[in-house]
């Protein structure tokens, strides 16, 4: 038994317990942060697998990433298959790893990913390397994207700065490294990187800067094309030839620096060819008329194609000279050039397309001043004027409208020809008036004019606003003899393989008027050049054409043909304000011969077609074509009936007596000059026979509906006639 005092003395004898005391502040801290930390980055970097499994799974495969195109390229090839211009992403040929030149590889590690054999498609090296940098430096922090990251983007993602996107580039940079070798990612890279002017791979590179394939590259090409990553647009060979030296020799400097190459060898980029880059100024012009087409002409296809056009490299350089040449001061040229099918040989929209890409040739709608009188002509030649008719050069008016000859000249009694080749106003507005200017309206339409046109007065004198294509192809069909022509631009489209997918095919052609017109408006077109307003015009061989000068010099027109091709030049400023000494028969006319000089040069002498041969209806008529044969045909008989076949000689009701249809005049008038029919209409007093065969019964189409007298004013006498406009 214990005593009590003995226990006090044992529990006072005892030493207290320690108290533990809580960790301070900062250790706290630091303490939740290492295991918060570390919770945190544990899940991290398992969300972070998962993320990086997940998108691997995701991937394509090589053979569909390599099969990928992100846009159609289109080679554009002229007539002779010269490559004139490239447009969209070119991708070349796809080069596989084992025939990638190792200094082009070399090259390209050096300069955009030192640590690419040896990181797992993040460099977490050169990340804290890029942040001490910015923040000991500029406070920026430099591109630290590695090629598989470079890869990502190019194949996946877009080129915005945001955290998001970077984020989603290392996770899919991270995936490709999971999923591929090395060696199938760099293979990618290196076909499917942009290397600038819509070259995508080095074999589209190589293609483009030095003419043969990415197999053949040298060290130097190799050097350049490596440096074109960073800033493509900017050390483009084509763009700046040393910049592009420049990059290539900081690209071999880093190959030394890294044992890629030996230190000791010594290249020198600045005697790299560079593939000679053809002027693509004028002809882009051409490619922006032709190319839209082709949403027309081919089924959807998003693979590469090569369009074959018409165009004439050397007919174009020599458009493109002419226009620069005579294109006065502070205006605008264009031109057109039509072969005798309708192919264009060349085009040019503009002095400068890199200034203004605005077509003039075929957007352009402007006025053609007396180059329009090729339809007042061809409509009164069809109604029945030669050239060898006569007309009088007097002053007129004509509904209130007074037309003035350039100078205010008059020449009196001259023939059609003379008229015409010294651009005769007032004669113009009395033919118009005469065959009527809906008649004049219908021959320009009939012709491929697209554009309004008015049917005022004034009409004959070129008021009308058209483009240049259009009364160019008109021109064309009177060089065809009167037959239509459909200008084209596209010969054939192929494929990259070589299979074709399109071909021109020739257009249906339709005689649009008599062939004896059309030899009757060249005779005429040919005197404007050989004697009239349009001398400037001559190239030592047959030419006819047409000069036209709106009022106040605002528009200068010359369209010609000679040996087959037909040009049309047009010359103003796009303010249509006037141009001091602007005149079709000067500037135009002298760009039209430059340019015709070259392109006939290797093309035969044609003489035109001008004999008139005339229809039997312009012809004294026998016996037999004024009464017929009652059993063949309709035929008017000695009174002027109109006799049905097999019918008795009776007058149909609604007929009266004497000479039909003509009232007023002898069959002599009759036979003269045909006019033009009034509508008829319906009931018992219409027409009973066909147009056609009233024009072969009578020789001559029913009176013309009357119309307002022409004033005619007394004639002065005048010098010899002198060239208008």
């Amino acid at each position: 038994m214990v005593k009590r005092g003995s226990r006090r003395n044992a529990a006072a004898n005892r030493k207290p317990k320690k108290v533990k005391q809580k960790p301070s502040g900062v250790k706290l801290w630091m303490r939740r942060f290492v295991v918060w930390g570390g919770t945190l980055a544990l899940i991290g970097v398992l969300f972070l697998g998962l993320a990086v499994g997940f998108a691997a799974q995701s991937l394509p495969s090589f053979s569909e990433l390599k099969a990928t195109q992100n846009a159609q390229t289109i080679v554009v090839r002229a007539r002779d298959g010269t490559e004139i211009v490239e447009l969209g992403p070119s991708y070349g040929k796809w080069v596989d790893g084992d025939e990638i030149p190792q200094v082009m590889k070399d090259a390209m590690i050096s300069v955009e990913d030192r640590r690419f054999h040896s990181h797992f498609g993040v460099d977490p090296i050169g990340l804290v390397r890029a942040v001490w940098v910015a923040a000991t430096g500029n406070g920026r922090v430099s591109a630290t994207s590695t090629i598989s990251q470079q890869l990502a983007r190019n194949l996946f993602l877009n080129s915005n700065r945001t955290v998001d996107r970077k984020m989603r580039e290392a996770v899919l940079a991270m995936a490709l490294e999971w999923k591929f070798s090395k060696d199938e990612i760099l293979e990618l890279y290196l076909n499917k990187v942009y290397f600038g002017g819509g070259a995508y791979g080095i074999d589209s590179a190589s293609r483009k800067f030095f003419s043969h394939p990415a197999t053949e590259l040298s060290t130097g090409e190799a050097a350049i094309i490596a440096g074109l990553v960073k800033a493509p647009s900017r050390y483009s060979p084509t763009a700046d030839v040393q910049a592009a030296v420049d990059r290539a020799q900081v690209v071999l400097r880093l190959m030394k620096e890294q044992g890629r190459i030996d230190p000791g060898v010594s290249v020198d980029p600045s005697a790299v060819q560079l593939k000679e880059e053809r002027g693509q100024n004028s002809v882009r012009y051409f490619t922006d008329w032709a190319l839209p087409q082709l949403d027309l002409l081919l089924p959807e296809t998003f693979e590469p194609i090569e369009v074959w056009t018409t165009i004439d490299i050397g007919m174009q350089r020599a458009a493109e000279t002419a226009i620069s040449s005579h294109t006065p001061g502070g205006a605008q040229g264009a031109l057109v050039s039509v072969d005798r099918d309708g192919a264009i040989l060349a085009m040019i929209g503009g002095t400068d397309y890199v200034e203004t890409n605005y077509n003039r040739a075929t957007d352009a709608v402007r006025q053609p001043g007396s180059s329009w009188k090729l339809f007042v002509y061809m409509a009164a030649l069809e109604a029945g004027y030669t050239p060898e008719s006569s007309v009088r050069d007097v002053p007129v008016t004509i509904d209130g409208w007074s037309p003035r000859n350039s100078g205010g000249n008059y020449a009196g009694e001259i023939d059609v020809r003379t008229a015409f080749a010294y651009s005769k106003n007032t004669v113009a507005a009395q033919l118009g008036y005469e065959v009527g200017f809906g008649t004049v309206a219908s021959m320009a339409r009939r012709f491929g004019i697209t554009t309004p046109v008015s049917t005022y007065p004034s009409m004959v004198l070129g008021t009308s606003e058209t483009r240049l294509i259009d009364m160019t192809r008109a021109f064309a069909a009177v060089s065809a003899g009167g037959r239509s022509v459909e200008p084209y631009g596209i010969v054939k489209v192929t494929t990259a393989s070589g299979e074709t997918i399109y071909e021109h095919q020739k257009s249906r052609s339709s005689q649009l008027v008599p062939e004896y017109v059309a030899a009757g408006i060249t005779d005429l077109l040919q005197s404007a050049v050989a004697t009239g307003t349009g001398r400037a015009a001559q190239i030592g061989r047959p030419v006819a054409g047409k000069t036209g000068t709106t009022s106040s010099n605002k528009d200068g027109y010359f369209v010609g043909f000679s040996s087959g091709i037909t040009t049309g030049v047009w010359m103003g400023r796009d303010d249509n304000k006037a141009v001091g000494g602007l005149q079709g028969g000067r500037a135009p006319a002298q760009a039209f011969a430059a340019y015709m000089r070259f392109a006939v040069k290797d093309r035969p002498i044609e003489k035109f077609n001008t004999d008139v041969q005339l229809p039997e209806w312009q012809l004294e008529p026998d016996d037999e074509f004024y009464f017929g044969d009652p059993e063949d045909y309709y035929y008017i008989d000695e009174q002027g009936n109109l006799i049905e076949p097999g019918a008795p000689s009776t007058p149909r009701p609604g007929q009266g007596e004497g000479p039909f249809p003509i009232e007023g005049q002898d069959e002599g008038d009759v036979m003269d000059r045909p006019r033009s029919r009034p509508a008829q209409g319906g009931g018992e007093g219409s027409q009973a026979a066909s147009d056609d065969f009233l024009d072969r019964a009578t020789g001559g189409d029913q009176p013309a509906p009357p119309r307002p007298p022409v004033r005619v004013l007394r004639p002065s006498p005048s010098p010899p006639p002198q060239p208008q406009r």
